[in-house]
């Protein structure tokens, strides 16, 4: 209202947006519909402003300002030439959550969180060989399977993600499997999806984990997946502490990985990073050296790994071992772990929420890519299987 008192031009985008509101705008306003297109009003080139829409239109208007490299912000007058130093008034900003941070995540990381913040900047490697493209000739689909209990979620993003690498996917409900309804006979490759199965009444995953082990066609369903040798698996998120849960990774070992609260005891979700390690293991040895963007979110999402770490199979690390970036403390800054053949895996983030550049709150503006680097994990999961059954 304040704004209607004062303009004589509204430029819209929107001719519905004009219908709605010029009621609330003075009768001598005059609305200038304009569909933003990008080439009028933004030099995609030199990401510059393009004033000329506003001269044909007779508006008038003064450039105040340009952007800088620098983490400087100059402010100029006649009399006065003032420089603020960004990041110490960021840091000003930032302390009054600093302060509240202390009653939630403790002294100790709240303190922390403060001091890196600004330490873990996002440093992204793409494999060489990345072009960026969909591949819309996979015609020869495979068989797969999205599984989740009540309370799961990401499943539609998973399966779409699966489905561009060329996987036919279908939706698996526990009730499926407890009921006999479904076997995972004619399926190659299933994905445990993340949330909060059983609303982590029992702990993360806990419940889940008990409708395998307590319902004997369920149990008998998967066992008989594991027991084939052509065939993967990944869990995400929930899916992850489901895997640790039942031990599917780690069936040799006499004492199992655990999934903890992280060290916060808080949930935690933020954008981070992964370096894949050189690895054997089917899905991300493409991946291998890469350094790539990732969401994370998570409450229970620390691995808690009782051997050396030279008994694991750790294909993927945060990009910075220190907290947030490495958002629970895990060992050894696990994020992505594999059985020791390479074909199971378990990771907290989750890489189908990031599978598209706009999924990235930061994403290189180099690259003019359709899809993210993670496609090429599912792609290989696809070509692996097409070559062994």
């Amino acid at each position: 209202k304040a704004i209607s008192k004062m303009a004589d031009k509204i430029i819209v985008n929107s001719l519905e947006f004009q219908k709605e509101y010029k009621k609330y705008f003075n009768l001598k306003t005059r609305f200038i519909y304009n569909p933003l297109n990008k080439d009028e009003i933004i030099k995609d080139s030199k990401k510059r402003i393009n004033f000329s829409f506003y001269k044909r239109q007779t508006i008038n208007f003064i450039n105040i300002g340009k952007v800088t490299n620098n983490s400087k912000l100059e402010l100029k007058s006649n009399t006065n030439n003032i420089n603020l130093d960004i990041s110490k008034y960021r840091d000003i900003w930032f302390k009054t959550s600093y302060l509240l941070d202390q009653n939630q995540s403790g002294k100790i990381k709240a303190k922390e969180r403060f001091e890196n913040f600004k330490k873990h900047p996002l440093n992204f490697k793409f494999p060489n060989n990345f072009n960026g493209k969909i591949n819309h000739n996979n015609l020869k689909k495979v068989k797969a399977a999205v599984i989740r209990e009540k309370g799961s979620n990401s499943e539609r993003e998973m399966a779409y993600a699966m489905t561009l690498a060329g996987f036919e996917v279908k939706d698996v409900h526990m009730t499926d499997l407890i009921s006999g309804r479904e076997n995972l006979d004619d399926i190659n490759f299933i994905v445990a999806v993340g949330g909060f199965s059983n609303s982590d009444v029992l702990g993360s995953a806990k419940g889940w984990a008990g409708s395998f082990l307590y319902n004997e066609k369920a149990k008998k369903s998967l066992m008989n997946f594991y027991t084939r040798d052509n065939t993967l698996s990944l869990g995400v998120c929930n899916g992850c502490q489901l895997f640790i849960e039942l031990g599917l990774l780690h069936p040799e070992h006499e004492i199992k990985p655990k999934m903890d609260h992280n060290d916060s005891n808080k949930f935690e979700c933020i954008f981070t990073s992964i370096e894949i390690q050189k690895n054997d293991s089917i899905m991300f040895k493409d991946l291998s050296g890469s350094k790539l963007g990732i969401w994370s979110a998570h409450g229970e999402g620390k691995f808690k790994l009782p051997y050396k770490e030279t008994n694991y199979n750790i294909i993927g690390k945060y990009g910075y071992s220190s907290y947030p970036a490495n958002p629970n403390g895990s060992d050894y800054n696990t994020a992505i772990i594999s059985s020791s053949n390479g074909r199971h895996i378990a990771m907290m983030p989750h890489l189908e929420r990031s599978t598209f550049p706009w999924n990235w709150p930061y994403y290189p503006n180099n690259r003019k890519d359709e899809v993210s680097p993670w496609i090429i994990a599912f792609e290989s999961a696809k070509n692996w299987i097409n070559k062994n059954i």
